[in-house]
């Protein structure tokens, strides 16, 4: 399952407009994944369900995002 969402996080992202370096999810180990790249300050590390949901739902496109750059407290706090 996790596999699944990784793929489909960075499907998105990259409908998103993000190049893989600018920001994408990786397979980290116990069935985590990391948002990270260079639009985020620091990596997202969650379940990898959570980080799609946080890629689907809060990551804005390339183009809102602009110059700016991803907070994971902020992304962390979105979630509620």
């Amino acid at each position: 399952m996790g596999d699944d969402a990784i793929r489909e996080a960075n499907e998105l992202l990259r409908r998103k407009g993000y190049a893989e370096r600018d920001l994408a999810v990786h397979a980290a180990l116990r069935g985590r994944a990391l948002l990270k790249g260079n639009k985020i300050l620091s990596p997202f590390s969650d379940d990898a369900e959570l980080v799609l949901r946080v890629v689907r739902d809060l990551v804005p496109t390339d183009e809102e995002l602009g110059a700016k750059v991803l907070r994971p407290a902020e992304l962390r706090a979105q979630l509620g």
